[in-house]
């Protein structure tokens, strides 16, 4: 699905305070950027063919195998080169929790697999699992993710979230010891660059190669692999206090529930769902960005959610009111 995801804020020329994307807006990326200003003339040439020397530092850091890390053009990259390594593999794929991220679903059916739902039949089926989910923040810890995901013979984990949460997640030592995991990891959202396309798997030495079969030459481009780099030496998160962060998510959840004919499902992370009973989450939105220059989520596309739903993401205590204050406002209240 290439329209109809999150953070469009393109279409909207005057918006102020952006709600839609899960990624944390506020982040420090002054050092990242004077770094890349002298540093642009990595443009000039060609990057590695395959960006070995960044997934060595990427392994280093997480001390596993350089043989059980491969980067990728962000994490979507990684979820199609999955499915196209699989397709021969596994005839059909199944959903470890729903709604959820679309591109698993778009991703297997382009090269051919068809969606089992059956839990007794499992063991032709890839199975996907998105932790923390998106769009609902819920986190599963490591011990709930491996009861889920017996029968399957391989389990994909999308952990793009997992530095937006709390909750103890599977780790990359997990899957390089265990053939039945691969992780996909997002450094889009553990640094806040999502222009920047970078993501890596973690896995076995032996699902790795699979994976290098498909990968396309230069995929990754010179000026994401040099801000790969300065991120994973200094490693200074995007989040730079993440139990503030949500705490601020849990007191803007209570102020949304306060509102009437608004209900918001329970998170992990700093992003949620809601619905809104009085109107449809596209008139929401619309209202919210040529009003007020709010921009927030339209989720009715997610499988298992209705027009009434919508997800936001948290933002700063002033920005988080102006966000509550607009819905009371468009709820008549």
């Amino acid at each position: 699905m290439t329209q109809g995801h999150g953070d469009d804020i393109h279409r909207y020329p005057h918006i102020r305070v952006n709600f839609s994307s899960n990624i944390y807006t506020h982040a420090d990326l002054s050092e990242l950027k004077a770094y890349l200003c002298k540093h642009i003339g990595v443009i000039e040439n060609y990057p590695e063919p395959e960006p070995y020397s960044l997934e060595a530092m990427i392994a280093q850091r997480m001390d596993i195998p350089a043989a059980c890390v491969l980067v990728t053009s962000g994490a979507t990259e990684a979820i199609y080169l999955m499915a196209q390594t699989f397709a021969h593999r596994f005839r059909h794929y199944a959903i470890g929790c729903l709604p959820t991220f679309s591109e698993y679903a778009d991703a297997c059916e382009m090269f051919g697999m068809t969606r089992r739902d059956d839990r007794s039949h499992t063991d032709d089926a890839l199975l996907w699992l998105c932790n923390p989910n998106n769009p609902t923040g819920i986190a599963l810890d490591s011990a709930a993710v491996k009861r889920m995901r017996h029968g399957y013979r391989l389990t994909v984990i999308d952990q793009s979230y997992e530095d937006y949460t709390f909750k103890p997640l599977m780790a990359a030592q997990d899957a390089v010891q265990d053939e039945r995991y691969v992780l996909i990891h997002s450094l889009t959202k553990t640094y806040a660059i999502p222009g920047l396309r970078i993501g890596y798997i973690t896995a076995s030495p032996t699902i790795i190669r699979e994976l290098r079969h498909y990968v396309r030459p230069w995929a990754v481009n010179a000026m994401a692999i040099a801000a790969a780099k300065w991120l994973t030496a200094h490693d200074t998160k995007a989040i730079p206090d993440l139990e503030a962060y949500l705490a601020e998510a849990s007191w803007l959840r209570q102020q949304l529930n306060l509102i009437p004919g608004i209900k918001v499902g329970a998170t992990h992370t700093s992003f949620m769902t809601a619905s809104i009973e009085q109107a449809t989450a596209c008139e929401l939105k619309e209202w919210l960005a040529t009003r007020h220059g709010l921009l927030v989520r339209d989720a009715s596309n997610f499988e298992g959610l209705t027009p009434h739903h919508f997800r936001i993401s948290t933002q700063r205590r002033d920005e988080n009111m102006l966000l509550t204050a607009a819905i009371r406002q468009f709820v008549g209240e």
